[in-house]
């Protein structure tokens, strides 16, 4: 099945090609029943009507899904604005701006993130460095890699309380007044909803310009609204041809274009019956030019499927394996970009492809049609919701770990200091926070992941500063439990899949096993105005996530690696091998 062209008559606007093998004859079979089902209720007919029906049956849920939708059209929305945008782009370099920085989380990061990683500045545009990290190296570190005086900070919040980038405002823009003094608000710029605190803020400090974003999209769904192309703008990229490429793939995916030969359908229908039937588990498979698409891509899969005990969960980074390496739990997406050719990875496709696994390929025709995919995975995911028959536009358990943390940190203003519980076993570098009897780490590890079932997936989550050499450690350890226990594996780094795959952790299926791992930093930051440091705001929302985690009777353990995460990865790394002997196929 192939999708190659706008779905339109007469459409000639080329899309980026999409191929789907289901592999065996059943799985074929049902994704054709899916598209018969979806095309007889007039899913895409409803869905551009804004038919909140489409998902739930209650007239009131049914009302607030409408409002969630403004992503349908938002495309030609900035189209009309991308005047505006650009002028914006030139006053800033105008006025000696030297780099940007986006100061966000989850689905007001992401999108920026990928350009930031998948493009570089045009020739008049700025460098973008993206903050979406309490870890308080990382925030001292961006201090000390730009000029305050000649940079611009974008401060981004749907809501306009997210608590880290609030954080990161009053941090920056306290060191910026004490260049600037009272024309500080001149280096800064809010994307954020209309009538929020964020935007009363920024009026306060006198910020250069505040972008009120469409209150009908949520910020998984908002690549393609100001913040994502905001960012994308300021460093000097063609936003238009971007939008073009969108508005592409929003006819390919129109009202009357017929489900199996819409790419955003197919692709959903695929995603939602293959979960249906066991194969939940949709993995990645990225060249390097698009690694941080898969981070976006987690976000909005993962967030938006991730409850009422289902889920599609989204597996990012993990290396194409041998056909030996997984079980019958996956559906493959492989994403290239023509020109850039992977032989590795295109013979690793091949292989899976020829084992039967199910395999989805898509295949960029240029960068620019990066907004192609927002649109067409936007689409999907819409589609993949309503085959599953939950809600694809909440987050019921997110506020869950925002409690438990902010909890904890009242308890740090009536205390002086962060209440932790004492490790049930040390090793060295290594604290691990549980006690079941075992004798040795290894036993303790091997204990834990005895609890493992077919289908189920394991989770490393990493409260760590992200830096090459310990993302080399985690990959190793990722790996060595996927090929040993044949079970897929992710890697989130915190606190930024608290607001992407935290939500599947606690709202989706009882199929995860999670490996908290902290650190104690060797530097730490103040936050002005407050009586804690990132170090600890850290700290507690990973404790406040352990918490939530273990409210919902998830298999989960904590180990912290000591003063030095790198030394304490690789004691780790050996125990884990100990824990986990290979196969003779994974040998």
């Amino acid at each position: 099945m192939t999708v190659r062209r706008a779905g339109e008559k007469g459409g000639k606007d080329p899309v980026n090609p999409q191929t789907v093998s289901p592999g065996r004859e059943e799985t074929a079979a049902g994704l054709k029943a899916c598209l018969e089902k979806l095309q007889g209720e007039r899913f895409a007919e409803r869905l551009w009507q804004k038919d909140g029906s489409l998902w739930r049956a209650d007239p009131r849920e049914q009302e607030a899904l409408g409002r969630a939708l403004g992503w349908l059209d938002v495309v030609g929305k900035m189209e009309q604005n991308l005047a505006d945008l650009v002028g914006f782009a030139q006053e800033v370099r105008g006025f000696g701006f030297s780099h940007v920085v986006h100061m966000g989380m989850g689905g007001s990061s992401l999108a920026p993130i990928v350009f930031q990683h998948m493009f570089q500045p045009g020739p008049e545009g700025l460098p973008l460095i993206v903050l979406d990290t309490t870890d308080p190296a990382t925030v001292a570190g961006l201090e000390q890699r730009v000029a305050l005086a000649t940079t611009l900070f974008i401060v981004a919040s749907k809501s306009g309380t997210t608590a880290e980038p609030l954080a990161f405002d009053d941090y920056f823009y306290d060191r910026v007044k004490a260049l600037k003094g009272e024309r500080a608000g001149e280096n800064f710029v809010a994307i954020t909803d209309s009538a929020t605190p964020l935007a009363e803020s920024a009026r306060q400090r006198g910020f250069r310009r505040t972008f009120l974003n469409p209150s009908d999209i949520g910020g998984r769904y908002s690549a393609l609204s100001y913040f994502g192309l905001l960012p994308a703008a300021l460093m000097g990229l063609d936003v238009g041809r971007i939008l073009a490429g969108a508005a592409a793939m929003a006819r390919a995916c129109g009202p009357s274009v017929p489900a199996s030969e819409n790419p955003g359908m197919v692709l959903g229908a695929a995603m939602g019956e293959m979960a249906r039937t066991g194969r939940d588990k949709v993995t990645f498979l990225l060249p390097v030019e698009l690694a941080t698409l898969g981070m976006w891509l987690e976000q909005l899969i993962a967030e938006s499927t991730g409850k009422e005990g289902k889920g599609i969960l989204p597996v990012a980074g993990e290396t194409c394996g041998s056909p030996s390496a997984y079980g019958n739990d996956r559906l493959f997406v492989s994403l290239q970009l023509k020109g850039h050719g992977d032989p590795g990875l295109e013979e690793g496709v091949r292989i899976l492809k020829a084992a039967d696994q199910p395999l989805i390929a898509i295949e960029l025709h240029e960068e620019s049609a990066i907004g192609q995919e927002f649109f067409r995975w936007e689409v999907a995911t819409a589609v993949a919701g309503a085959v599953l028959g939950i809600d694809p536009f909440d987050q019921p358990n997110v506020q869950e770990s925002k409690d438990a943390t902010n909890r904890f940190l009242r308890g740090v203003a009536e205390r002086g200091s962060l209440k932790e519980p004492a490790p049930g076993m040390v090793h060295g570098p290594l604290s691990f926070f549980t006690a079941n009897g075992a004798d040795r780490p290894e036993h303790l590890l091997s204990d834990f992941f005895s609890q493992a079932n077919p289908g189920d997936y394991i989770s490393l989550q990493a409260y760590l500063t992200e830096e090459a050499p310990s993302g080399g450690l985690l990959q190793a350890i990722r790996l060595r439990l996927r090929d040993g226990l044949r079970l897929a594996t992710t890697i989130g780094y915190g606190p930024r899949f608290l607001h992407s795959t935290g939500q599947l952790h606690k709202g989706g299926p009882p199929t995860g096993l999670f490996i908290q791992l902290t650190c104690r930093d060797a530097i730490d930051v103040s936050i002005p105005g407050r009586p804690y440091t990132f170090g600890i705001f850290k700290k507690a929302q990973a404790l406040g996530d352990l918490e939530a985690l273990q409210k919902h009777r998830r298999r989960v353990m904590r180990i912290d690696l000591g003063d030095d995460a790198r030394k304490g990865l690789t004691l780790l790394r050996q125990l884990v091998e100990r824990a986990v002997p290979m196969g003779p196929k994974g040998a």
